[in-house]
């Protein structure tokens, strides 16, 4: 496989995540990152959208999910969203970084960054 990569950088939606009442009261930042390995190659011989991975589409399903889930892990949300990835066909392997602004204090950010391949997420 091509080590070819598309990237979503800085997305930022709003939703519940988190332990503590306050979290769970109102929705709050969560910034994502997303590294979609797939080849290319192809893509770039064409110029159709058909031959690569449409990160529009891709996107749109992971702020669905980020903004709605309501989950109490940063783990689990980035999980989730790994999963949504790799159903879409040509995604081989995906890294995703899920974050929340200010959580902790002196830091921009506190979040978890994972990867899966693609056959290895239920």
């Amino acid at each position: 496989m091509a080590d070819d990569r598309i990237v979503v950088r800085d997305l930022l939606v709003r939703g519940i995540l988190g332990t503590n009442d306050v979290e769970r009261k109102s929705p709050q930042d969560i910034l994502i990152q997303l590294t979609l390995f797939a080849d290319l190659t192809q893509a770039g011989r064409t110029d159709k959208l058909e031959d690569t991975v449409n990160y529009r589409t891709v996107t749109k399903e992971v702020i669905a999910h980020a903004e709605s889930s309501a989950r109490f892990t940063v783990e689990t949300l980035a999980a989730d969203l790994a999963a949504i990835c790799l159903r879409h066909p040509g995604v081989k392997k995906v890294r995703v970084c899920v974050e929340k602004p200010g959580a902790l204090r002196f830091a921009r950010s506190a979040g978890v960054e994972i990867e899966r391949e693609a056959g290895t997420v239920g």
